[in-house]
C-alpha cells in the first residue's frame, strides 16, 4: 500500500503491513515464540487455531496497534517472477475495472481515485469509522507514485488514448470495448456480474451475459455492484474477525481512532 508521506514518516503514523507466507502455521509459531505480546487471547489456541481463525472470510490474519521500531533501508530486492507476473495482473485488472466505471473522457486523478477506491467499495467501515475523504488523501500526495505504477500500462492499452503531457485519458465506450474490457475481468467478478444480472434458472454462459451487460447504458453501475459486493462480504467477515485475532481492547481503540479521524474530515468539509 502507499505509505502516507513515507520520507516523513513519524511515530504516531499507522502504516500497513502485509506478510504473504507459504506455511501460515509455521510463521505463527515462530512469530508467537518472538512476538507473543501481539497476539490477542488467540495465542493461548496455538498456531494451528489461529491459522483457522486466518482462513475465514478473505484469508487474512489481522493485527493492529502494534508498534514497530522504524523503517530501515531495504539494502536487496530479489525478483521473484510469479509474484511480478501476479503484480502486473493485478494492476491490469485495477485499470480495466475503473476504466468501466467512469465516462468516455477523464483525468488521470480521476482514474487512480477510481482504482484506490475500489477495495472501499461496499466496505460498511465507509459509513461508519472511516473518512469519507479518505481515498482522495490517499491520491492527492501519492499522484507521481501512482504514475509509477500505471503510466506504462495505460501507454500499452489499445483501448486508451493516453495524454499524458495533458494528464487525460479517452476510452473507448462503444459496446465492442466494454465487452473486451469485460472479458479482461478476474473471473470472479465475471462470476459476480453474472450472478446479478442472470435471471435465476436461466443458466446462460458468462460470455452471452457480458455481451449483454457491455450493451447496457448501465454497464458501469452493475460493475460497481459486482464489486461492492464482494467487497462487502469480505470486509463484514474480516471486521468481526479483528475481535478475535487483535483483541476487543485493541478493536475499541483501533475504531475511537477510525471515528476520530472522520469525525475531524467531517468537520474540515464543514468549515
Amino acid at each position: 500500500m502507499l505509505a502516507e508521506h513515507l520520507s516523513s514518516f513519524k511515530m504516531n503514523n499507522m502504516l500497513d503491513f502485509v506478510f504473504a507466507v507459504d506455511d501460515s502455521v509455521t510463521w505463527h509459531m515462530m512469530n508467537l515464540l518472538k512476538n507473543r505480546g501481539h497476539y490477542s487471547f488467540l495465542k493461548y489456541f496455538g498456531p494451528k487455531q489461529i491459522s483457522t481463525v486466518q482462513n475465514h472470510g478473505a484469508g487474512i490474519y489481522y493485527n493492529t496497534l502494534v508498534p514497530c521500531s522504524g523503517r530501515v533501508k531495504i539494502l536487496t530486492q530479489n525478483e521473484n517472477g510469479r509474484l511480478q507476473a501476479a503484480l502486473i495482473s493485478n494492476l491490469k485488472s485495477a485499470v480495466t475495472a475503473a476504466f468501466l466505471m467512469l465516462p468516455e473522457s477523464f483525468s488521470e486523478e480521476d482514474l487512480y481515485v477510481q482504482i484506490a477506491g475500489l477495495s472501499y467499495s461496499g466496505d460498511f467501515r465507509m459509513i461508519i469509522g472511516e473518512d469519507k475523504a479518505k481515498v482522495q488523501n490517499l491520491v492527492m500526495p501519492n499522484v507521481p507514485h501512482f504514475q509509477k505504477l500505471y503510466s506504462s500500462i495505460l501507454q500499452d492499452c489499445p483501448q486508451v488514448v493516453y495524454k499524458h503531457h495533458l494528464g487525460k485519458l479517452e476510452i473507448d465506450k462503444s459496446p465492442e470495448g466494454q465487452f473486451t474490457q469485460l472479458m479482461a475481468l478476474p473471473r470472479t467478478l465475471q462470476q459476480k456480474i453474472t450472478t446479478l444480472v442472470d435471471p435465476p434458472g436461466k443458466n446462460r454462459d458468462v460470455e452471452e451475459i457480458l455481451l449483454q451487460v457491455a450493451h447496457d447504458p448501465d454497464c458501469g453501475l452493475v460493475v460497481h455492484q459486482g464489486i461492492s459486493v464482494i467487497v462487502s462480504s469480505s470486509s463484514l467477515i474480516q471486521s468481526a474477525k479483528t475481535i478475535l485475532t487483535a483483541g476487543m481492547k485493541k478493536s475499541v481503540t483501533y475504531s475511537m481512532k477510525k471515528i476520530y479521524k472522520m469525525s475531524k474530515g467531517w468537520l474540515r468539509k464543514r468549515s
